[in-house]
């Protein structure tokens, strides 16, 4: 495959994710199963992070090595040093331009592993976040989701507002991919960790 190819590949692929994330979300609201709606925003904020590295990575020809090792189900290298790109080096460079990516993703990754948050009917995962990382997630919430209201909201607070943010990801990950398809680059100079 030439990189045109790969390229076109690579979002279909994202897309595909995407819709079936679309769907199991659709399938599981009203199931009372919150913890598999946080796993599939998780996994839908995944695809995310990996397009914006993606747009950020100025060099396209690093760029389109990227792709076509992700379209041939390899890791991702470093660009110019030994090993392989992580998950956490994708999340920050997410969370420079987002504010809020690390601590969804953190808190969204404790649905997909076994933890503690699969007990969420007795100890509320959502409380058990420090405080800086449970005001991050409900400052997102309160500013884009007009919630949730309580002073201090459990768990099954936030629960009906994740179709919401799940919304709000797929639409940004969808801008993200046509630009990755236009070929352009994302600018995070000036931007802070948040």
């Amino acid at each position: 495959m030439n990189i045109a190819d790969d390229l076109k590949t690579f979002c279909r692929q994202v897309r595909a994710r995407s819709q079936e994330h679309r769907r199991a979300l659709g399938a599981l609201v009203g199931a009372d199963v919150p913890g598999q709606l946080a796993a599939v925003l998780r996994q839908e904020l995944d695809s995310m992070v990996r397009v914006i590295f993606l747009l950020a990575q100025h060099d396209h020809a690093y760029r389109g090595r990227l792709i076509a090792a992700s379209v041939k189900g390899r890791r991702w290298p470093r660009s110019g040093a030994r090993g392989y790109v992580t998950e956490r080096e994708m999340v920050n460079l997410a969370n420079r331009l987002q504010g809020w990516t690390s601590s969804v993703y953190k808190f969204g990754c404790a649905f997909i592993h076994l933890s503690d948050h699969h007990d969420h009917k007795v100890r509320d995962p959502f409380l058990a976040l420090d405080s800086v990382e449970q005001a991050t997630i409900l400052a997102h919430l309160r500013n884009y989701h007009a919630g949730p209201r309580a002073r201090r909201p459990h768990f099954d607070d936030i629960v009906p507002l994740l179709p919401s943010v799940f919304d709000k990801i797929a639409g940004n990950l969808e801008c993200y991919v046509k630009d990755l398809e236009s070929g352009k680059d994302l600018e995070l100079s000036g931007l802070t960790s948040g």
